[in-house]
């Protein structure tokens, strides 16, 4: 598999839609956005580019960078403790 393409949308506690004004952002932010994550092997590893489309202000677009930012690390370290696990 080398491309995902899907919505992308903030969700409560049950995995309901909201808005996000629920989250107390902009009210302005679209309810779902198209998504694209593109794999790619680069030196041996795993390259993800992501690409969002319809962020209402650059305020926003770099608070989703950040978030993806967190959440790809927390993924990496995830990982990484499954594999030393396999390992030993």
């Amino acid at each position: 598999m080398e491309r995902i393409v899907c919505t992308d949308s903030f969700a409560d506690e049950k995995g309901n839609i909201v808005s996000a004004a629920h989250y107390g952002m902009n009210a302005n932010f679209p309810t779902e956005m198209m998504l694209t994550m593109i794999f790619e092997d680069f030196e041996g590893k795993a390259k993800i580019t992501l690409s969002h489309v319809g962020f209402p202000t650059a305020a926003d677009r770099d608070g989703a960078r950040e978030g993806w930012s967190g959440s790809l690390d927390k993924f990496e370290r995830a990982l990484e403790l499954l594999a030393s696990r396999g390992s030993s």
